[in-house]
């Protein structure tokens, strides 16, 4: 009533009988259903996905010589469904025996029992990681990579089912993070995403320490890896 459609019509919408309904019936949807923008997007992208582009592995030498000049932050490159396409010294050594090669963020967080210790706040971040990975299937509902990783997350973790079940939807925006590394103990990183224009779908991500004590921890990280200038390549060859 509120929307202006008749039940008849709702039903078929949320049955999925009906999939083209026009920019006004969504958009009383999302004035009655109160959705910020980043639902209302989703919303959108539902009912008219666009096509996208796949997401390559290869990275510019350029960026990976960039990020090896880094040696006093942690960069590591991601792509959409947060696979791991790679990473300098100071990124590894922070996710030492986290986050493999050719790893995925969702992925650790969920499966690897280690991610509880890792992150202090592991609730939040489990919960950030379903509502982003929702969002990208959202828009590329046939991806099949894309559904493997969600049909094995599904199998492998509860907390996973449960915060899928929620519907919640949202890119994870960088931001601050604590962790609690096996060496060095509690520290907090400010994290941030730069989209890389040459590669479409790929995001350098940057962490900075806070300053004091999470900064003097990275730099025992950095101290006690060797060969700190080297970058690490996580994947060379197409991963999306």
């Amino acid at each position: 009533m509120l929307a202006g459609v008749s039940s008849e019509y709702y039903t078929r919408l949320e049955q999925g009988r009906e999939r083209r309904p026009s920019e006004q019936v969504l958009e009383a949807l999302a004035r009655v259903f109160d959705l910020d923008a980043e639902a209302v997007d989703h919303l959108f992208e539902l009912t008219r996905p666009r096509p996208r582009r796949r997401t390559s592995g290869q990275i510019s030498p350029n960026l990976l010589r960039l990020m090896a000049g880094w040696d006093h932050l942690p960069a590591l490159i991601l792509n959409d469904q947060m696979d791991l396409l790679a990473q300098n010294p100071p990124a590894a050594a922070l996710h030492e025996g986290l986050l493999e090669p050719l790893g995925n963020v969702i992925r650790m967080t969920f499966l690897n029992p280690a991610s509880r210790d890792f992150y202090v706040d592991w609730e939040r971040e489990a919960r950030s990681n379903a509502a982003h990975l929702r969002t990208v299937a959202g828009g590329d509902p046939q991806d099949p990579r894309l559904l493997a990783l969600i049909e094995e997350l599904l199998d492998g973790s509860e907390d996973f089912r449960r915060l899928w079940t929620r519907y919640e939807v949202g890119m994870k925006v960088p931001g601050t993070i604590r962790i609690r590394h096996r060496r060095v103990g509690e520290l907090t990183l400010h994290f941030e995403a730069l989209a890389v224009r040459s590669a479409p779908g790929q995001y350098l991500v940057l962490g900075q320490a806070e300053p004091g004590a999470s900064e003097h921890a990275v730099a025992g990280l950095r101290n006690g890896r060797a060969g700190g200038r080297e970058t690490s390549r996580a994947a060379s060859f197409p991963v999306g």
